[in-house]
């Protein structure tokens, strides 16, 4: 009998073949586990034993038993087949988005909300093996960052400058109430208009006017015909009130901002309806399971938001 040609290379189903066989101690039942015929499985464990060019059975046995190589053999093939199971395991995962990581982007008022705790809360949920890195950034550097892949998502307050490769949902639209200092004449009204407050200094965050809060603000006393004064000096919002409690000047804020409750501050509705949004950011082509995963939940979530 011609000696067995040598495989070329050393593959994971001869080992997954030769556990089989050391199982199940016969080569009937162990080619009939496998799915292949009796003399196929002889034929591969004769090309493993040429390949490791040791005697892996002992032949001198009416039944399967092992050499001192073959039991080596035995005890590495199935720690080698388990890590290979597992490998395969997770990258299927991955595949899925059921595992992997997304770095997130916020702005402070995106928390205030509730909207970034809720729905990081349930899509741990769903997702649990999925990792969330968080870190609070201005908006246009989020925008940046993940058009540059240093991010893959962000929470926003718009307007601001979208570029090309990213898009922009909706999540959450609210009314903007204004915060001032409790000494102030209008700060136990139940609601004022901006016209009562045309002479006063309007302090927003540190944006361009075409940005943010900057924006939301002029927009705000341009539909009443307010010309406000306005000092984009803030940091943030948390920065702000400790602005508008000492006297400073008034904010414009989200009316979920409320929950920010600092000494010295008053809330007071708007007596017309001015809003404002928060929006998510994300890459239009994400090449990330885990990254479209994160979308899809928000648009599950957010069933009347405007994501295209």
């Amino acid at each position: 009998m011609a000696a067995p040609k040598s495989p070329r290379n050393f593959e994971l189903r001869h080992l997954r073949y030769f556990i089989a066989l050391v199982e199940e101690k016969n080569f009937e039942r162990a080619a009939a586990r496998l799915g292949i015929a009796q003399p196929g499985l002889s034929q591969q464990i004769l090309n493993l034993e040429a390949l490791v060019g040791l005697p892996l059975l002992d032949r001198t046995k009416r039944s399967v038993q092992l050499t001192l190589s073959g039991q080596l053999l035995f005890d590495q093939a199935r720690k080698i087949v388990a890590q290979a199971d597992f490998a395969l395991s997770e990258l299927q995962r991955v595949g899925r988005g059921q595992s992997g990581k997304i770095s997130i982007g916020y702005v402070a008022s995106a928390a205030y909300s509730g909207v970034l705790t809720e729905s990081l809360s349930s899509f741990r949920a769903e997702f649990p093996e999925i990792e969330l890195q968080l870190v609070e950034i201005e908006m246009r550097q989020q925008l940046a960052k993940i058009e540059e892949g240093e991010l893959d998502f962000g929470y926003i307050r718009p307007p601001a400058s979208v570029p090309i490769g990213l898009a922009t949902s909706t999540v959450l639209r609210e009314p903007m109430v204004v915060a001032m200092p409790q000494g102030h004449p209008l700060a136990s009204h139940h609601a004022v208009d901006l016209t009562a407050l045309a002479d006063q200094t309007f302090i927003t965050p540190r944006q361009p006017a075409d940005v943010g809060f900057h924006s939301n603000t002029l927009e705000a006393c341009a539909a009443t015909g307010v010309i406000p004064k306005v000092s984009p000096i803030g940091r943030d919002f948390t920065t702000i009130m400790s602005m508008v409690a000492v006297g400073l000047g008034i904010s414009l804020v989200p009316k979920s901002l409320q929950c920010l409750q600092l000494p010295g501050i008053r809330y007071v509705e708007l007596s017309r309806a001015h809003m404002t949004d928060l929006a998510i950011a994300y890459r239009k082509n994400e090449g990330s399971a885990a990254v479209r995963a994160f979308i899809a939940h928000h648009r599950a979530r957010y069933p009347r938001s405007d994501f295209r």
